[in-house]
């Protein structure tokens, strides 16, 4: 028999900037062969079918990921059906999130991304959209931190 499939949504505000980044990472550390289906929207419609911003496509290249595929779309309901976790970047976009949930067996779906990892005191992943390169840097490396400790929790 084969095990059930993990599916795990990210989400942020846009879907071009953190969840591509968060999405990429998860996708290069479990994959279609661990039963796993990653996948990221945003709960704004600003940027529907775009690609990621090209500061996040860079720092996940620097780091031998390519997100370039990648493209936006919104968070909508039927997302709580189609994904058994899902991971907001932030308390704002938690929060639109859980606004959608129409039970607590849906809201229960929901959590901070970074609340999976203890090392890290502020549980909101920064938006780096109107930063520098450096917040790109520093949400990719947070990222893939949480990230590692998300994989090696579904690897067991």
């Amino acid at each position: 028999m084969q095990p059930r499939k993990i599916k795990i949504l990210v989400v942020c505000l846009g879907n071009i900037c953190r969840s591509p980044l968060a999405h990429g990472i998860l996708e290069s550390k479990l994959s279609l062969e661990n039963n796993c289906i990653i996948d990221s929207a945003g709960t704004a419609n600003y940027h529907i079918g775009s690609k990621p911003d090209h500061r996040s496509i860079a720092i996940a290249k620097t780091n031998g990921i390519d997100i370039s595929h990648q493209k936006a779309r919104q968070f909508i309901r039927e997302d709580f059906d189609r994904y058994d976790i899902i991971y907001a970047m932030d308390t704002s976009n938690y929060n639109n999130i859980l606004a959608l949930a129409s039970s607590k067996t849906k809201t229960k779906k929901v959590k901070l991304i970074l609340n999976e990892n203890p090392n890290i005191e502020n549980k909101n992943v920064p938006d780096p959209y109107y930063g520098g390169d450096s917040g790109f840097e520093y949400v990719f490396n947070i990222l893939e931190e949480t990230c590692e400790i998300i994989a090696n929790r579904i690897l067991i």
